[in-house]
């Protein structure tokens, strides 16, 4: 499948629209589908096309032209009915990428079952994104497959002033610092002779765990 294949986005909601947003941004084309006559006003000019129709009913999606989409993505709110059905439609017209946004694990495994084949918890996925940022070092916060991170934070007092070979970043905390960025600059690979400073910012990765580890140390 083409990397800048066109994209089919159902629902311009929150989601739907930084979602259409973005990839509006990076140059991708975007067939929006929304039934809200306020919201496809509010989007005409700032996404390439945007459609009324009601997704819910495959041959409104056949008018439109989804079945020659390879990309969709179901951002219908807060209506699992409704979500349930617009992915069903664009299920049975054959489209190879489904991703659709669930609000609940109930919600995701109906959405699975019918043959979407990628489900997105953003409210869950933001929620836990939160959770590891409030309390501790860390910047940003990006998980992988359940056990992998990668986060930004200020490098802990105890691997400052010293290279990361002579700090034992990976053999004493199994972390890898992946990049660096001095006040001002720009992130660069991290090597064995980088220096960590008090005011660096760093990219490491490692699971979960030992990175919340190493993110609490003074």
């Amino acid at each position: 499948m083409p990397h800048d294949a066109p994209v089919l986005i159902v629902g311009l909601g929150r989601f739907g629209a930084a979602c259409a947003g973005q990839l509006d941004r990076l140059d991708r084309e975007v067939l929006a589908v929304e039934t809200d006559p306020t919201l496809v006003q509010k989007w005409a000019d700032r996404i390439t096309h945007v459609v009324q129709a009601d997704a819910r009913s495959i041959e409104a999606l056949q008018q439109v032209g989804a079945a020659e989409f390879q990309v969709a993505v179901v951002a219908v709110g807060s209506s699992v009915e409704a979500s349930v059905l617009v992915a069903a439609n664009l299920v049975d017209l054959g489209i190879p990428q489904i991703w659709a946004k669930a609000i609940s694990a109930s919600h995701g495994k109906i959405l699975e079952r019918i043959g979407v084949h990628h489900v997105i918890y953003p409210e869950r996925e933001a929620g836990e994104r939160v959770a590891h940022l409030v309390g501790g070092r860390m910047l940003d916060f990006i998980e992988f497959d359940g056990d992998f991170v990668l986060a930004k934070m200020n490098p802990p007092l105890v691997v400052q002033d010293q290279t990361l070979d002579s700090s034992g970043v990976r053999t004493r905390y199994k972390v890898t610092v992946v990049g660096v960025k001095s006040p001002g600059g720009k992130f660069t690979y991290a090597t064995p002779q980088t220096v960590l400073l008090n005011d660096d910012l760093i990219i490491v990765s490692g699971t979960t765990s030992d990175v919340e580890r190493f993110a609490a140390l003074t």
